[in-house]
């Protein structure tokens, strides 16, 4: 990786990991979801202006195919995500979700794209794996109805994170959509597709805004800030190098949730965050 690509992953795994913390203190739902997109919308409809006055890119039948998937991709990723917070731990939920989503993303890259990274870079793929193994304390983890929810849930939204990274690097890469336009146009498809069950929970939204309205601002600011850089990089730079470094966020996640949310057994699932680091320096050296 370069040092540009590196540089980054590592913003937007901070970002990423704060995003998550306080989507996990709101404990919403589709609505959560649908009042962070909707400040999301406004707060980059600037830059998409700014995009077209300058750029003037091409949208047409293909392009918008790759948004309305996107959009599809990450609304079920996001609502997978938020459950998945309302029933099992931040620091087994995220390290899992996010653990396995780059080792499926490599692996589909690996088959499907003709990526071929290094002998290091599959070492440090599978550190990540063991990692996310350990910290989620082996198949302990789907002991309980509590723990099984949590980490089912954490499995599920790693597959789609997989699907939309690799959909999402084909539509930069290969279609040339600038990342803030796919970004914005997916947010936008969310809205739209989360409308008809928003209208049916208004009363959630305003309770949402009246309680949490900081915690939705922060992930309608944060969580493209996140995902743009990481779209920038997939611009340059292959899927199977940088979706397993923006793993560097685990340990972040793993911090906050046993530091700030106080959930247990914090030297266990540190340790397995570190073993995740050093897979990510394989990866980005490798």
């Amino acid at each position: 990786m370069t040092g540009l690509a590196v540089a980054l992953v590592l913003a937007s795994a901070v970002f990423h990991a704060t995003w998550n913390l306080l989507a996990k203190r709101a404990g919403g739902g589709a609505a959560f979801l649908w009042l962070s997109d909707a400040m999301s919308v406004v707060l980059i409809a600037p830059l998409v202006v700014a995009l077209f006055l300058i750029e003037r890119p091409a949208l047409g039948w293909v392009e918008l195919m790759f948004i309305a998937g996107s959009a599809a991709l990450h609304l079920v990723y996001f609502l997978l995500l938020l459950r998945g917070y309302r029933v099992g731990d931040l620091s087994v939920v995220y390290p899992l979700a996010r653990g396995t989503g780059p080792a499926l993303s490599t692996l589909a890259a690996v088959l499907f794209l003709g990526e071929h990274p290094t002998p290091l870079a599959m070492i440090g793929a599978a550190l990540v794996v063991i990692g996310v193994f350990v910290v989620t304390g082996g198949h302990r983890v789907f002991a309980g109805a509590n723990a099984s929810k949590g980490a089912v849930y954490g499995v599920l939204t790693g597959v789609f994170i997989a699907a939309y990274t690799l959909w999402d690097k084909q539509a930069v890469s290969a279609a040339m959509i600038p990342p803030v336009l796919l970004y914005y146009g997916a947010t936008l498809g969310r809205i739209l597709m989360l409308a008809p069950v928003v209208v049916n929970r208004r009363d959630e939204v305003i309770m949402h805004w009246r309680s949490h309205r900081l915690e939705a601002l922060g992930v309608g600011v944060l969580g493209p800030a996140s995902y743009i850089l990481v779209l920038t990089a997939l611009v340059f730079t292959p899927v199977s190098y940088v979706a397993p470094a923006r793993e560097i966020s685990i340990l972040i996640g793993v911090a906050l949730g046993a530091r700030l949310l106080a959930e247990g057994d914090s030297v266990r699932r540190l340790a397995a965050a570190c073993t995740m680091v050093l897979g990510v320096v394989a990866l980005s050296v490798g």
